[in-house]
């Protein structure tokens, strides 16, 4: 699979009508891609493992959509099976007052993995040049009057480029997904939800409220992942109307990356090795 397909390009404008949601790389069909995803998985386990060990690096895994896209279900399926010991996943919701009273990074920040680990966040920073943007809502965020300017997103999205920039010169591998769905996969969902009892909890009215809203979403998206898709922390367009198929696109990405790290286990000196042998004797000698 050709993963450069999906990236979005540094410094182009992005037009998300141009990238289909349907499309399944020639896979033929689910089962082939479950057998894919299985074995994606099998190689994420072991490199995270060497990821763990070698505690030089960390994965950050940025998931944002719009509802119904398939997030929670991703982070699911893709990440199963990796040692809950070298993973954490967060979940951002509406800011605190404690949180509101700070830069709109600084919860982001305090949530960034450590060396050694994968995060993964369910919506992120992202949502201060999305939902922010998209119902105006900058004017509740306590800033001085003289620093909501006309250009205030061009301001955030540098501030977020700089953020994940410095993450990047820190040992953290950021990538960014968009699960990208179509207007009508999303209306099936959310019937599916509202007509199957055992998915009733994940429906809300105001996921209707924000669809009346996707086009402005959408404008936000491309010019927030236009913005801010570089190098060092690339966005990834994901077509999402097929579950199966953005989940071993996302594997695949993800693989991909942790093998381009060259990672292995930290290699012992002559005097450790030394001093294993020193115990290995220790422990036959006993009776």
């Amino acid at each position: 699979m050709k993963i450069s397909n999906y990236l979005a390009k540094s410094n182009s404008k992005i037009s998300l009508s141009k990238f289909s949601t349907e499309d399944t790389a020639n896979i033929k069909s689910k089962d082939e891609g479950k057998e894919l995803l299985d074995k994606n998985i099998q190689k994420m386990i072991e490199l995270q493992d060497k990821l763990y060990a070698s505690d030089k690096y960390s994965v950050l895994l940025i998931f944002q959509a719009m509802d119904a896209a398939g997030k929670d279900s991703i982070i699911k399926h893709v990440m199963s099976g990796l040692n809950p010991q070298g993973t954490q996943v967060y979940s951002f919701k509406q800011p605190s007052k404690e949180e509101v009273d700070h830069g709109f990074l600084w919860r982001i920040h305090k949530a960034a993995p450590e060396r050694g680990r994968i995060g993964i966040f369910n919506r992120s920073h992202y949502e201060e040049v999305l939902v922010v943007k998209v119902h105006d809502l900058i004017k509740y965020q306590q800033l001085p009057e003289e620093l909501i300017k006309e250009n205030i997103w061009d301001i955030r999205y540098e501030q977020i480029c700089d953020f994940e920039k410095y993450l990047y010169e820190n040992g953290t591998i950021v990538l960014k997904f968009f699960l990208h769905v179509s207007k009508d996969e999303q209306k099936q969902r959310f019937l599916d939800r509202i007509d199957d009892l055992s998915k009733n909890w994940k429906f809300s009215a105001a996921d209707i409220k924000e669809r009346k809203h996707w086009d402005d979403y959408q404008k936000a998206y491309e010019e927030a992942i236009a913005a801010t898709s570089k190098k060092q922390a690339p966005w990834y367009i994901i077509p999402a109307d097929k579950k199966w198929f953005a989940r071993l696109l996302v594997s695949e990405i993800i693989v991909e990356t942790l093998k381009n790290l060259n990672l292995d286990y930290p290699k012992l000196s002559v005097e450790q090795i030394a001093e294993l042998q020193k115990c290995k004797e220790s422990l036959l000698a006993e009776k």
